[in-house]
């Protein structure tokens, strides 16, 4: 046995469905030379077995077309036709819908539309967003409204709140009042006691100073004016020929215990008086308001001194 031929009457004539034959060779039919309808081909000497069925190529099958005319039960050359073609076949021009909702001669991809799926996906997210940031204005909104109701029924209208009172301002302690001070030159002058200018070194009005202090019944009075009342000192610039001097002290009428020490405190040998300014000072009681304060040359004192100004100091100090 050689390829391509399997003997003249191999399993050709062994056909399980020969039953269906019967009919037709029963009303006397002849089967073909190439087999038909109720007929089996004709097994041919050195031909293989072929298929029952005729294979036709791609693309002959003709949709929608009239089918061809019928040939008689047993009649020659009858050919298989496409079930399209019969009377109650499947309907032409109509091809089964693909899966994925997809018609023929589309895209060709399987699977949901993709592209469809997406836009929803976008425009619920857009809706989302909106309705977030709406609900974020009417908070705010809502916000601002109820800050406004609190202020008005706190405070009245908002147009007309009035701005609190801003506490006084207080340190912890006061600044001392300023005491006063007096150049001599302008104190009221009594006895021999005259303004001079010849010797430097007085810081009065143009170098001015008192002099001819020396006589009994020369004087200078001064009314100072005190914010408080108490225990101060009263300070005294004065220059002497290097010798030591004094004269009496009356406060609001009342001579002090004491005279004024107008000393050499600075030691100086040398009798130039430019070269002798110095100062000094005596503790008074003073009042409230004006006081009279007076030095005057009396028996008794030493008064060759000339007086450049006073001043009223503190007692600590």
């Amino acid at each position: 046995m050689t390829a391509g031929n399997n003997g003249a009457n191999t399993p050709e004539d062994d056909d399980p469905f020969g039953y269906l034959y019967e009919d037709g060779q029963a009303s006397g039919a002849q089967s073909p030379r190439q087999g038909g309808y109720g007929y089996p081909p004709v097994a041919q000497p050195g031909v293989p077995r072929t298929s029952y069925n005729q294979v036709r190529a791609v693309g002959e099958r003709q949709y929608g077309q009239q089918a061809p005319p019928q040939q008689p039960y047993g009649g020659p050359s009858a050919q298989y036709a496409a079930p399209e073609t019969y009377p109650g076949g499947a309907p032409a021009g109509h091809a089964p819908q693909q899966p994925g909702g997809i018609a023929p001669g589309g895209s060709g991809k399987g699977g949901p539309n993709t592209k469809g799926l997406l836009i929803g996906a976008v425009a619920v997210v857009l809706v989302v967003l909106v309705g977030i940031g709406a609900m974020l204005l009417t908070n705010q909104d809502n916000d601002k409204d109820r800050k406004k109701d609190e202020a008005t029924s706190s405070q009245g209208p908002s147009d007309q709140v009035e701005e609190s009172p801003k506490p006084e301002q207080t340190t912890g302690t006061e600044a001392p009042a300023e005491l006063p001070k007096q150049n001599a030159a302008t104190l009221k002058l009594g006895g021999s006691a005259t303004v001079d200018q010849s010797i430097k070194g007085a810081e009065g009005p143009n170098g001015s100073y008192v002099t001819g202090f020396n006589a009994v019944g020369s004087s200078v009075t001064w009314k100072a004016a005190m914010a408080e009342g108490g225990k101060y000192r009263l300070t005294v610039r004065y220059a002497i020929p290097a010798e030591d001097a004094n004269a009496t002290l009356t406060v609001n009428g009342k001579p002090n215990p004491q005279p004024i020490g107008l000393k050499n405190f600075i030691s100086s040998s040398d009798s130039d008086w430019e070269k002798n300014w110095q100062t000094t000072w005596a503790p008074v009681d003073l009042i409230k308001g004006e006081n009279e304060i007076s030095i005057s040359c009396q028996e008794g004192n030493q008064c060759d001194v000339i007086l450049d100004w006073l001043e009223v100091t503190s007692a600590n100090g």
